[in-house]
C-alpha cells in the first residue's frame, strides 16, 4: 500500500499514546535544537552525539509501527556538526506533526 493512500492517523489507543508521549516523545522533543518546515513535514535538529543517534533510531522503530504513512530520514552532517530527523508524508502530514514532539 502506498503511503499516500494510508490514513494520516496514529494507530495507538489514547492510553498507549499518553504513555508514548511520557516515555519517548517528551525526551526527544526536549532535545530538539531547531525545527525546519519542509514541504510535506518537518526536519528536527538534535545534538550530534551517538546517544541521540540511538534515541532517534529507537523513535523511528516505534513510530513506524503506529504511523505507517510517515517517511523517516535520519542524517548526520560531516564533522559531527548536527544530526537531523526528517519526518514527511502525504498531504495532511504537516498538520499531524505540528505537535508531534511538543
Amino acid at each position: 500500500m502506498k503511503a499516500s493512500s494510508l490514513p494520516i492517523a496514529c494507530s495507538l489507543t489514547e492510553p498507549e499514546l499518553r504513555e508514548r508521549r511520557s516515555r519517548v516523545l517528551q525526551k526527544v522533543g526536549q532535545a530538539v535544537l531547531e525545527v525546519v518546515e519542509a514541504e510535506n513535514g518537518y526536519a528536527y535538529r538534535f545534538p550530534s552525539d551517538d546517544e541521540w543517534l540511538n534515541e532517534l533510531m529507537n523513535l523511528v522503530r516505534l513510530e513506524r509501527q503506529c504511523c505507517p504513512f510517515l517517511t523517516f530520514r535520519i542524517s548526520a552532517e560531516a564533522n559531527g556538526r548536527a544530526v537531523w530527523l526528517e519526518l514527511t508524508g502525504p498531504s495532511g502530514t504537516k498538520e499531524f506533526l505540528s505537535s508531534f514532539l511538543q
